[in-house]
């Protein structure tokens, strides 16, 4: 289940269809990356996570690490790294298109983080990827591209190329999350319509377009190591790092209700006027789904892979 990233800010929903406190819920954005980040610090790939932490070049204050973050959003794995110690004297860019996340972001993070052996310098730009990543200042600069949540909302075979060309030789690609083929809901409702919405919303993910062009598809985990290899990028690592949402005797953990109710906003907003679905039956779908997430029931995952790598030197 994937979502883009330049999704409108918040959205008050007053729909019928809704139920209790789903039908009052401010559908804010920045408010779903803040509540999707316990439900991604469980997901990541420790495997993953450790093969990156040992690939990483020694950095000093003459030469810091300098790292790109693409699709940053709103800065939490810039926290996350700093949470985990990860990085010493770095240089961090963090680029997104969505300036109202860039503000959040910049009001969240300082622009200079120090924390044990962290020391990390930020800048920020606003901007789409490939664009900024086609500027000749910005080819061979960085020693570690990070893309998390994000590769696979932008057409692969002609992103990953232009991205990875700002890695200087030898450097490290980090992407997380990518999406691939799974979204599971239960307890069931309707075995076969469960299943036909599924396959419909993949289908949006493979018809997607941006500015006209193809924008990331619903298997685009799989397709991501088949374009890196056509790339000669040196695969190092790769697993799983799926979410898994699920309520326990006091409900929810942090803010993952508002998490669970903004996926089902979104499946919503994407099939509400699909022609091969009956309107009436998928409001009443809906409605269940949120009145499932209201009484603590409802169990989500969503099948996700990590994946490091170098670029040849």
């Amino acid at each position: 289940m994937r979502l883009l990233t330049t999704a409108a800010p918040s959205a008050r929903m007053k729909n019928p269809s809704q139920s209790g406190l789903a039908a009052t819920i401010d559908y804010s954005f920045i408010r779903y990356l803040e509540a999707k980040k316990t439900v991604d610090d469980r997901a990541l790939n420790t495997h993953v996570w450790q093969a990156l932490a040992n690939e990483l070049p020694a950095a000093t204050i003459e030469r810091p690490l300098r790292v790109l973050e693409v699709g940053a959003g709103i800065g939490t794995m810039v926290e996350r790294l700093v949470e985990q110690q990860m990085f010493g004297h770095t240089q961090y860019t963090a680029l997104d298109e969505n300036a109202a996340l860039i503000v959040e972001l910049q009001r969240r993070l300082p622009r200079r983080i120090r924390r044990g052996k962290t020391d990390i310098r930020m800048e920020t730009f606003i901007g789409d990827a490939p664009s900024f990543a086609n500027r000749v200042e910005n080819k061979h600069d960085w020693d570690l591209l990070i893309a998390h949540a994000f590769i696979d909302l932008v057409d692969l075979p002609t992103a990953v190329r232009s991205l990875l060309t700002c890695l200087q030789p030898g450097g490290l690609f980090y992407f997380t999350m990518v999406f691939d083929d799974a979204t599971i809901l239960q307890p069931e409702i309707d075995p076969i319509f469960d299943s036909q919405i599924e396959r419909l919303y993949h289908l949006t993910m493979d018809q997607r377009l941006t500015q006209g062009q193809p924008s990331g598809d619903s298997q685009s985990g799989r397709h991501l190591l088949s374009c890196l290899q056509q790339e000669r990028a040196t695969l190092l690592a790769a697993g799983g790092s799926d979410w898994v949402v699920l309520g326990g005797p006091e409900g929810y953990p942090a803010d993952e209700a508002f998490f669970l109710h903004f996926i089902i906003h979104t499946i919503r907003i994407a099939l509400r006027d699909h022609p091969e679905i009956d309107p009436v039956r998928f409001s009443t779908w809906v409605a269940e789904r949120h009145t499932q997430v209201e009484r603590g029931k409802l169990i989500y995952i969503a099948h996700q892979l990590d994946v490091l790598g170098r670029i040849s030197t």
